[in-house]
């Protein structure tokens, strides 16, 4: 049976101030008339149904999802007490499954991407099942690169592993950290690297036969755990879990170390959506090159993001290179270079208290 594990923790900060610890990224309505998580569920539950999605979450939102959502239940959300990193979130779900459905299959995906078309992405999807239900292989998706981008990670490919449907299969030949702009122009003109999508394709078993081989002090965390869930003790074992379990990525704990890691090549429209960049790669463009959302009036400027989630209008004359987002109480106005470096400003916003309710 195949499960979808939709992986929807994280703060988002980088979409602050539209994105909040009481509305965080993966709930808010990016590019679509839905949430990105609500996008994300209905993607694929033509391949999967509802009742076999679990999304992995922070019990801090919990409630907040299952109240966006009305159709999803409890048996849908898997809660982190707190976030520690894509491994364990992973392993923490195939570890519930393995409990329940020890012979089923899993479709790892992130609640904050875009993805089209819908068909493309589901065929890929039935290929890697097929090839992992078949051979014990861990299966991610590589994206062909558009442009030379310097934010994410590649995967360069190997030689050919199979073909099922017309859809080809790669040996991951070694997997490559977010490069400089003169390396990324290499790999997009190369064409043997793919961007790292972050979604994955394996059964529960050879995942956590990976964890077990890669990582064995958590999988003997995970084991521990195991057998507490469904008792009374399980939220304090998965407690006891999270505080001493290393925080580390998917990638780097489990892919870059395995042996057995394939790639299918996904020619899709796909974007990580982690910063307001990513609104002028995913929205159409005025005459002047400005991505607007709300109430805006941009006069005499150009290759500006403007995003009104307030009251009233965002109006701006002789500007450019800028992204703006309003909301009720915060405005933020930033140049485009800078914008990868919010983080930062919360950070100096949260040494002071007063400023602790705009977070």
């Amino acid at each position: 049976m195949i499960y979808t594990v939709i992986i929807a923790g994280g703060k988002g900060e980088r979409f602050w101030p539209f994105s909040t610890k009481e509305k965080p990224k993966q709930l808010l309505h990016v590019y679509s008339d839905h949430s990105m998580l609500q996008d994300t569920i209905e993607r694929v539950v033509d391949l999967v149904p509802l009742k076999q999605t679990l999304i992995v979450t922070g019990e801090s939102i919990k409630s907040q999802i299952l109240e966006h959502i009305p159709f999803l239940k409890e048996e849908n959300i898997l809660a982190e007490p707190f976030g520690k990193n894509t491994c364990l979130a992973v392993a923490f779900a195939a570890t519930h499954l393995m409990k329940s459905d020890p012979n089923c299959t899993m479709v790892v995906l992130s609640a904050d991407h875009f993805i089209q078309p819908k068909a493309r992405l589901l065929g890929l999807l039935k290929c890697g099942a097929t090839i992992a239900e078949r051979d014990d292989v861990l299966i991610t998706i590589g994206i062909n690169p558009t442009r030379p981008e310097t934010g994410y990670g590649y995967i360069e490919q190997g030689e050919i592993y199979d073909t099922f449907d017309g859809i080809s299969t790669f040996v991951v030949k070694q997997f490559k950290e977010k490069p400089s702009r003169p390396l990324a122009q290499q790999y997009y003109v190369g064409r043997s690297h793919l961007w790292n999508s972050g979604m994955f394709i394996w059964t529960a078993k050879s995942f956590m036969k990976a964890v077990s081989q890669c990582r064995p002090q958590m999988y003997a965390q995970l084991m521990e755990y195991q057998t507490k869930i469904g008792t009374p003790e399980e939220m304090d074992a998965r407690l006891k879990l999270f505080e001493e379990a290393e925080s580390i990525s998917v990638d780097v704990a489990i892919l870059e170390a395995a042996a057995n890691v394939l790639v299918i090549k996904g020619d899709l429209i796909w974007d990580d959506i982690g910063s307001w960049l990513a609104l002028e790669r995913i929205n159409a463009k005025d005459k002047d090159n400005n991505v607007t959302i709300g109430e805006t009036v941009l006069y005499d400027s150009y290759e500006i993001t403007a995003v009104n989630a307030g009251e009233g209008i965002i109006a701006t004359l002789g500007i450019s290179d800028l992204v703006i987002v309003k909301t009720d109480r915060v405005v933020l106005v930033a140049h485009k270079t800078k914008v990868g470096e919010i983080k930062s400003l919360l950070a100096r916003l949260k040494e002071d208290e007063k400023f602790e309710q705009y977070l």
